[in-house]
């Protein structure tokens, strides 16, 4: 029997807004390091990527 993959409707802001949350609670559980900092690097790209959508999606920058 196969299963089926079912996916949320979730738009690419709130993947990515997800995405920064979980990257900086693992973070969180690891010393400091260059590890930690590329995972506080990813998690605070994700966030500015979401905040970017955010912005760009805004009624002031429609025509």
């Amino acid at each position: 029997m196969i299963k089926r993959r079912r996916f949320r409707n979730t738009t690419l802001e709130e993947v990515l807004a997800d995405q920064a949350q979980r990257l900086a609670r693992e973070a969180q559980g690891i010393p400091l390091g260059y590890k930690r900092q590329r995972l506080v690097r990813k998690a605070r790209q994700a966030e500015t990527a979401s905040h970017m959508i955010d912005w760009i999606m805004s009624p002031g920058l429609q025509r």
